[in-house]
């Protein structure tokens, strides 16, 4: 279990975690707080001291009914962070959340790794291709609709089947564009109600037994935490603990999330509930 990122392994064989990054004004949680350079970087120390292996940096919200952001905005927002954290810190890994084929060659050439597309190729059909030519590790999200839409009464027979067969299909057109490292995530949140999020964790395991590839669980104060707790993302942390341990036993093996120090501490006692 390695992806590799420009020569260098990044060892997925015990759980990791990706801290999030957000550069913009609108995102659910932590909107506007890190749109200066000081901030940026104080905060990308931080995560990495705390235990972080990778950031991913976005440009762009994706939260339910977020208004798109422009190419030249979303450039303007990411690449100067690429290229201060790594002139700060060069042994870190960066991801970019981005499902624009174009920002995310623009980034991979500024420095970044990684490639983590919410859409899974299907907003632009240049993705693939970039990913391959690139020879970048590419994290494969499943959402039904946009964020614009959704979350607007989303249905499935079978979610988690729904979801694998995506996979399937998805990698297999990966493969063929080239894309050699491939990362799954059941995109919590997107396109999905609360039961169809509790019934994807609760079968977490399937993805990585099925296709051998790495799961990626983003549960961070999601909305499937906020919801049946009747709380906000602010007062998420202690159910976002919660469901990263069960992320866990379920064979996640990267957590996204905003608290980095919070989800080591799981790490670090999940091999005693699994002992």
């Amino acid at each position: 279990m390695t992806i590799l990122c420009k020569g260098r392994l990044l060892d997925l064989s015990n759980p990791i975690v990706m801290g999030i990054l957000n550069l913009t004004p609108d995102s659910f949680f932590d909107g506007g707080q890190y749109t200066h350079v000081d901030a940026i970087l104080r905060q990308a120390e931080k995560m990495l001291q705390e235990g972080a292996s990778l950031l991913d940096l976005g440009g762009a919200s994706s939260r339910q009914g977020a208004a798109e952001v422009p190419e030249a905005e979303e450039m303007r927002r990411v690449l100067p962070a690429v290229a201060g954290i790594l002139q700060r810190f060069p042994e870190a890994i960066l991801s970019i959340d981005t499902w624009r084929a174009s920002v995310a060659e623009a980034a991979i050439d500024a420095g970044a790794h990684i490639i983590n597309d919410i859409s899974g190729g299907a907003l632009d059909a240049n993705m693939f291709a970039t990913a391959g030519k690139l020879q970048a590790p590419y994290i494969l999200m499943h959402m039904q609709g946009t964020p614009q839409t959704m979350q607007q009464q989303p249905h499935y027979e079978d979610v988690v089947t729904e979801v694998l067969d995506y996979f399937i299909e998805k990698t297999a057109r990966l493969r063929a564009s080239g894309v050699k490292d491939i990362v799954l995530d059941p995109g919590f949140g997107f396109g999905k109600t609360v039961e169809h999020n509790y019934t994807l964790l609760k079968h977490l395991h399937v993805f990585e037994s099925v296709l051998g590839l790495p799961v990626l669980a983003g549960l961070s104060r999601k909305s499937m935490i906020c919801k049946p707790l009747g709380i906000s993302p602010e007062n998420a942390l202690n159910g976002t603990t919660a469901v990263h341990m069960v992320a866990l036993q379920q064979g996640a093996r990267i957590l996204r999330v905003h608290d980095v120090r919070e989800a080591m501490e799981v790490i670090r006692l999940w091999p005693l509930v699994k002992a």
